[in-house]
């Protein structure tokens, strides 16, 4: 299959540069693939559509302060950090490219000093970060901001704009985006009306944002990504699968995870405490384990996200959704406004 099937024209100006105030005031779009139906809501709405005993499944990632911006050689430099080794030793990409080369020694500030260790044909680096007075990690922590994404370029947002509200377990470089238009007191509604909450952890990565360079989808490979679910979440989780009740993992982050753990054969036996990996790679034709509804953004196009909501939402339905939703100016990607998909 084409990747450039999966391709669409969008207006910058649809691009979310900040988010909304409040964070469920937000435009939401139900899309019904049962009735082949799209119609519209706002978010603080959206348990109008759920049903007692339905299962919402959060990722409670927290993200870090990735990026480190500094001058080296004279010349404005970046790191991104994706994924701690041990210690101060991390996988990063960066730019320029040429001036990051293995052995290469980088002044961070001050205090703050890194070497490249390695790096593979894919631009992925391995780096250490020395302390040059006081505590390494604090010290990257402090020269580290928030890691928006490039088409978030005039944000007056803050790292906090980016958490979700219950972002609890520190490890993303990215935000999982659908969870942001959560507030605490839509949550608790939600918890009074029957509405089961659970949470994984799915550390976002370059598994979840890099993007298809492939003429065909089935040649893209996804970077892995590492994910934990606890032994009583499980436990409920299983048993809602047996009852029939509804799943509806909070974004891509969450499917992932569902979909991973409940396509392993440990998921037959005695729950346990998971800890992962996984590089799931979910398009069109993709046969689902769990999932039975889903919240999710507006993504970008040729993306491994549009290809996963599409495989849920049927290739033509959701293409007809973003049609819409760019008729009625929604707001796309990381800031942007929310899709049901029922």
């Amino acid at each position: 299959m084409k990747t450039s099937l999966f391709d669409f024209d969008l207006p910058d100006s649809l691009i979310a540069q900040n988010p909304v105030e409040p964070r469920d005031a937000c435009k939401l779009m139900i899309v019904d693939r049962q009735s082949n139906s799209i119609s519209h809501a706002k978010f603080f709405e959206i348990g109008n559509y759920l049903k007692d005993g339905d299962v919402l499944v959060f990722n409670d990632s927290k993200v870090i302060p990735a990026r480190i911006n500094f001058v080296a050689d004279g010349v404005s430099a970046e790191i991104l950090l994706i994924r701690n080794v041990t210690g101060n030793i991390w996988k990063a990409i960066g730019k320029p490219g040429k001036l990051l080369k293995p052995g290469k020694k980088l002044a961070i500030n001050k205090q703050l000093e890194a070497i490249i260790l390695d790096k593979e044909n894919d631009g992925l680096m391995t780096v250490e970060f020395n302390s040059l007075s006081g505590n390494a990690t604090e010290l990257l922590k402090e020269a580290g901001v928030a890691p928006f994404p490039p088409y978030i370029s005039a944000t007056n947002a803050s790292l906090e704009d980016y958490q979700t509200v219950y972002a609890k377990n520190e490890g993303s470089v990215a935000s999982p985006t659908a969870g942001l238009h959560f507030t605490d007191q839509l949550l608790e509604n939600l918890r009074r009306n029957g509405i089961q909450q659970e949470f994984v952890t799915l550390h976002v990565g370059l598994g979840t944002f890099k993007p298809i360079k492939t003429e065909n989808i089935e040649d893209h490979v996804m970077h892995s990504e590492i994910y934990q679910i606890d032994k009583d979440t499980v436990a409920r989780l299983t048993q809602a699968r047996r009852e029939g009740r509804r799943i509806i993992p909070v974004g891509t982050t969450s499917v992932r995870v569902l979909e991973s753990y409940f396509s392993t054969s440990e998921s037959d036996g005695e729950p346990r405490d998971v800890l992962g990996e996984t590089s799931i790679y979910i398009y069109p034709g993709y046969k689902w384990k769990c999932a039975k509804a889903m919240v999710t953004n507006f993504h970008i196009p040729r993306s491994s996200l549009i290809l996963l909501v599409s495989a849920f939402g049927g290739q033509e339905l959701i293409f007809k959704a973003y049609e819409e939703a760019i008729r009625y100016k929604y707001r796309f990607y990381s800031f942007g406004d929310a899709m049901l998909i029922i």
